[in-house]
């Protein structure tokens, strides 16, 4: 996930996360300022611990930063800070079981594992686990161009096979778009 981050709170809080190899959370924002909307902020409860992975000035002065997601929460109990950011209380979901690729699925594999190769650098020091639905089915949710709350819908399930469901007709349908085009 790459960033661009110039707020003076984001940067305390990069600079924060980095001094103590810390991740920071992520979760999908569901209404708020920031969001748009009226309404104090408020979340998804469910989000990915991020880790630092890359940093870099950017030739505007902006920082940039890349992160890898790591481990699912569920979020309880947000406040605001002075400055602005929020901190919750977290409970670690932990990790899915492993689940074998059903028949059904297997071509879902072929094609990751393409996608995977052309995308080179990004994904090199990423650990493969392409006979792991859980795997297979959370690195479709990051690479298919799904909306935000498509994204979210994919974090929130907690059963790998109901994920590769859920995102099969989306692989269909980018697909039957390059067809066509």
């Amino acid at each position: 996930m790459p960033l661009r981050v110039f707020e003076p709170r984001y940067l305390d809080l990069v600079g924060r996360c980095m001094k103590n190899e810390a991740p920071f959370g992520v979760v999908l924002l569901a209404d708020g300022p920031e969001a748009g909307g009226r309404t104090p902020v408020s979340t998804q409860s469910i989000g990915t611990l991020a880790t630092i992975c890359d940093w870099y000035q950017g030739t505007d002065g902006l920082l940039g930063i890349t992160a890898i997601g790591g481990e699912r929460f569920r979020l309880h109990d947000v406040q605001q800070k002075d400055d602005g950011l929020n901190y919750g209380d977290i409970e670690l979901m932990g990790p899915e079981d492993q689940a074998k690729i059903p028949q059904e699925y297997l071509p879902m594999v072929g094609l990751l594992r393409a996608v995977i190769d052309d995308l080179g650098r990004l994904y090199e020091s990423v650990e493969k686990h392409y006979d792991d639905a859980s795997w297979v089915g959370f690195r479709f949710a990051e690479i298919l161009p799904l909306d935000l709350l498509q994204k979210q819908a994919c974090l929130n399930m907690q059963d790998a096979l109901e994920r590769l469901k859920y995102l099969r007709p989306f692989l269909r349908q980018v697909r039957q778009d390059q067809t066509t085009n």
